[in-house]
């Protein structure tokens, strides 16, 4: 039993901003066609958005940008890619150095002057929508010199950077690191150390699943100060956008959060699930698209019953939102078949079922058997 639904969006009036989506309809519509529009809100490695933002890194201006940014994965020599890619960018990124350095000078800094590095921040930008980031990080994302995104910021949250500001993608994605960490290390700590104020931008919340903490770690041991913006993660602000509280009195006493990857690779490394199948605590599922028919498998083996109330979320909070409901025992076959691609959030638990989207769903599924 499963219901494969999209969220609609009522009309923007003439005072919505331009950075903020509309308000989302009360009312769910089931929508279970695979016909459907996969545009990402998110800044994909190879986006029309990602590479208009970043076109002042190259050398040259990019020709046919349009044929660049419509390629769907990334050539089989993605490593390549992205060598390629850096080698490009590297002329200008040291020009933008030495223009900060510069700026240094010109506000007496050198000489008998020293002024210390700028600070860096590690900034949340949340699951997606604009309208739930703090106010505090619009501060700092609209005041930086330069910004570091991720692949999972989306769109409309680098609309708000300011129109000084340089923007530099170091996104990760499977098969594809247009940075590695240590790169992404070093030019933190580059622009900090030229007097930059360097925001590091990055989805859900910078200390959960988002290597916050390697990089703040590594800028305080060269003397940067770091300070970090929390976002709200992926867990809770999907969570609530689907009325499903992750805990409940009565229902869970806890909740877990999960990811689906290890720290080098594979294909299973979901070994905790003998300690996670506990029909007491709610399960929320992380980058866990290839490894989750596993990781059901397991949980049923440790105990937790095969109909567990469960959800799968594709981008959820955006606009291109798209989540199945199941039961355990059936959502991985579900996610196979209404084709969900990453970013996808599990969430596992009877705290699902108090969603007033499940009983929809229910009632859907039961729809669909009659018809027949």
């Amino acid at each position: 039993m499963a219901l494969c639904t999209g969220l609609q969006s009522f009309p923007s009036s003439s005072s919505t901003s331009n950075h903020i989506r509309p308000t989302k309809a009360s009312n769910f519509h089931p929508i279970c066609s695979l016909h459907y529009n996969s545009h990402s809100p998110f800044t994909e490695k190879h986006s029309v958005e990602r590479y208009h933002r970043d076109q002042w890194l190259y050398k040259t201006q990019l020709e046919n940008i349009e044929n660049i940014a419509s390629c769907s994965s990334p050539p089989p020599d993605s490593n390549s890619v992205r060598q390629n890619e850096i080698a490009l960018q590297l002329p200008e990124l040291k020009k933008l150095l030495q223009v900060l350095r510069e700026k240094r000078e010109r506000e007496g800094c050198g000489g008998w002057k020293k002024c210390g590095p700028g600070n860096v921040f590690l900034v949340g930008t949340g699951p997606g929508d604009p309208e739930l980031l703090t106010l505090k990080a619009v501060r700092v994302i609209q005041s930086a010199d330069l910004l570091l995104y991720d692949r999972l910021v989306s769109n409309d949250v680098l609309d708000l950077v300011g129109p000084n500001a340089r923007l530099l993608y170091v996104g990760k994605t499977a098969g594809y690191h247009s940075r590695t960490q240590e790169e992404i290390h070093e030019l933190l700590l580059s622009f900090a150390e030229a007097g930059a104020t360097v925001v590091r931008l990055k989805g859900g919340d910078p200390l959960v699943f988002g290597r916050g903490g390697e990089e703040m770690d590594f800028l305080q041991q060269q003397g940067i100060h770091v300070k970090v913006i929390p976002g709200i993660t992926a867990a809770s602000g999907i969570a609530a956008e689907l009325g499903i509280p992750l805990t409940h009195r009565g229902v869970a006493n806890s909740v877990r959060f999960l990811t689906g990857h290890s720290r080098k690779g594979g294909t299973d490394p979901l070994f905790v699930a003998e300690n996670a199948a506990d029909p007491d605590s709610t399960l929320v599922i992380y980058m866990g698209l290839s490894t989750f028919p596993s990781l059901a498998l397991k949980l049923m083996h440790h105990g937790l019953p095969p109909n567990t109330p469960a959800v799968a979320i594709e981008r959820g909070t955006t606009p291109q939102q798209r989540m199945v409901f199941a039961e355990l025992k059936d959502l991985a076959n579900k996610i196979t078949t209404v084709e969900l691609v990453s970013p996808t959030l599990m969430i596992i638990g009877n705290v699902v079922a108090l969603s007033p989207l499940w009983s929809l769903s229910m009632n859907e599924a039961s729809f669909m058997v009659q018809a027949k």
